[in-house]
C-alpha cells in the first residue's frame, strides 16, 4: 500500500528528531505556534477596534495590560509549561506513548479525542469550581481574572500552581489511553484553538457555538469572566452540560433571557 503524504511527513519527523525530542520540545513550538498565532487575532481587533459589532463586552483593555499578558504568558511558558513537558515524557512513555508507523486508524484518534474532550471537561469542571472557593480564588485563581473582559492570549493566563492543577485535566485522558503522539498533538491543538476561542471576547456569525450542540464558546464563557467570581457559574471548559446539569449556569441563563426579552422591545 503506497504511504499517503501524511505518513510520508511522520516518516521524515522520526527520522529526523528523536522520540524525546518530538514529545518535549517539538510539541512545545508546535503549542505555541497554534496558540500564538489563533490568539493574537482577537488582541488586534480589540486594540484597533475591529469587528466591533461582535465583542461581547464593550470595554477594551488598554494595550499595556495587553502587553503585559504576553510578555507573562512567554515567561510563565518557557519557566512551567516547557519544564513540565521534558519531566513527564517518561511518565507518558510508561503510559504507552509511540511515535513510531503506521499512525492509528482515524477511527481511534477521533473516539480517543472525544474522551479526552469529555473527560477533560468533567475534571475541568469541578476543579475550576474549586479554584471559586475564597481561598483558592484569592491565593490562585485570582490571577486569571485579572482580565474581566478576556481576549483569546489570557486563555493560557494563570497563576503556575493553576497551569499544573487545571492541566492535569487536559493530561489525565492521554495518559490513560498511552496515545499515539500523532493524536496527542491533535488533541493539543483542538484544545488550544477551543479555550482561544472560548476567551476571544468575540461572538460572531461564525463561532462554533453557533453550530456545534453542547458547545459553550465564546458567549457563554465570557459571562464568567465579566461576573463576580461567586456568583460567576459557567465552570466547565468545553461544553455546557455539566453545569445545567449541576445549577451553575441559572445566572447566564436568566441574563440570556433578560437580553433576549429587552432585544423584542427595541
Amino acid at each position: 500500500m503506497a504511504a499517503t503524504p501524511l505518513d510520508s511527513a511522520w516518516e521524515w519527523l522520526i527520522t529526523n528528531f528523536s522520540e524525546f525530542q518530538l514529545a518535549t520540545v517539538v510539541t512545545f513550538v508546535l503549542h505555541e505556534s497554534v496558540f500564538f498565532l489563533s490568539g493574537f487575532p482577537s488582541l488586534l481587533f480589540e486594540r484597533f477596534g475591529l469587528f466591533a459589532k461582535y465583542k461581547i463586552q464593550k470595554k477594551s483593555n488598554a494595550p499595556a495590560y495587553q502587553n503585559r499578558c504576553v510578555m507573562r504568558l512567554i515567561l510563565y511558558h518557557v519557566c512551567v509549561n516547557l519544564p513540565v513537558m521534558i519531566f513527564s515524557y517518561p511518565a507518558f512513555k510508561f503510559m504507552g506513548l509511540r511515535s513510531s508507523l503506521p499512525l492509528p486508524h482515524w477511527t481511534v484518534i477521533v473516539s480517543q479525542v472525544l474522551f479526552y474532550f469529555i473527560l477533560e471537561d468533567f475534571i475541568f469542571y469541578w476543579g475550576h469550581r474549586a479554584l471559586h472557593t475564597k481561598w483558592l480564588y484569592k491565593h490562585v485563581h485570582s490571577v486569571h481574572h485579572e482580565y474581566a473582559t478576556p481576549f483569546g492570549l489570557t486563555s493560557e493566563y494563570a497563576h503556575p500552581a493553576e497551569i499544573l492543577f487545571l492541566g492535569f485535566a487536559t493530561v489525565v485522558g492521554p495518559a490513560l489511553t498511552g496515545p499515539h503522539l500523532f493524536t496527542l498533538w491533535l488533541w493539543m491543538v483542538l484544545r488550544v484553538l477551543e479555550t482561544v476561542e472560548a476567551h476571544s471576547g468575540y461572538h460572531f456569525p461564525w463561532s462554533p457555538s453557533n453550530f456545534l450542540p453542547l458547545y459553550g464558546g465564546s458567549d457563554f464563557h465570557d459571562y464568567h469572566h465579566r461576573v463576580l467570581y461567586t456568583k460567576s457559574g459557567n465552570y466547565a471548559s468545553t461544553f455546557v452540560y455539566m453545569d445545567w446539569l449541576f445549577g451553575t449556569d441559572k445566572g447566564y441563563r436568566k441574563t440570556k433571557a433578560m437580553e433576549g426579552e429587552e432585544g423584542k422591545h427595541l
